[in-house]
């Protein structure tokens, strides 16, 4: 039951008090797992690429236990037993890592089949965002070419009508604006490129 506090300036208002255990549940720990390299790839190009910490996914994929269950169930341990594994160590927070350990034992399975299997749920992102990093690449290329036609009518202004002309310099300060934002873009397309090979 929440209580008001007579010292806050929300007096009127009456929030739920979070319990010790929810909070505990949120704290990071480390884990290890035996994955193969395709999975830690898999986790590593999704975070990396739509810049989301690592634990946030397992945090994800992880406690949505309806998902886990199913994933639990269709488990074929002579398939996971033939995948060539690393050991891999990863920060989770406890929720998540009680989580998994919870249905690993309820449903006989193992945690790293399950961590396995859960990473794959995230393929279809892989292949969305794959689609998308190609029109990235379109776009930047249309970027590239509006940049070059805009820096030879600057460069036109600047003879035409000198540097102290208000056009001249209005047009330069767009031209500037352009100039980073083509910067940035490339830079996140290169970045992005990760996700062309996988």
């Amino acid at each position: 039951m929440a209580k008001k506090n007579p010292n806050s300036p929300f007096e009127e208002i009456t929030l739920p008090l979070p319990s010790s255990a929810d909070l505990r549940g949120r704290q990071s720990v480390r884990a290890t797992f035996k994955l193969s390299a395709r999975a830690i790839d898999v986790l590593s190009i999704v975070a990396t690429h739509l810049g989301i910490k690592q634990k946030s996914l397992f945090d994800h994929l992880i406690e949505d236990v309806k998902s886990l269950n199913i994933i639990a169930n269709e488990i074929e341990d002579e398939a996971f037993g033939a995948l060539e594994r690393i050991q891999k160590t990863f920060v989770v927070s406890r929720r998540t890592l009680s989580c998994l350990e919870e249905t690993s034992r309820q449903f006989n399975a193992p945690r790293d089949a399950l961590v396995e299997y859960s990473i794959q749920r995230l393929l279809p992102v892989i292949a969305k965002e794959r689609e998308r990093h190609s029109k990235r690449k379109e776009v930047l290329n249309d970027i590239n070419a509006h940049l070059e036609q805009g820096l030879k009518i600057l460069q036109k202004a600047r003879s035409l009508l000198g540097e102290e002309d208000p056009v001249y310099t209005r047009f330069e300060s767009a031209m500037h604006g352009l100039v980073n934002a083509q910067a940035h873009i490339e830079d996140y397309v290169k970045r992005g490129s990760v996700i062309e090979d996988f």
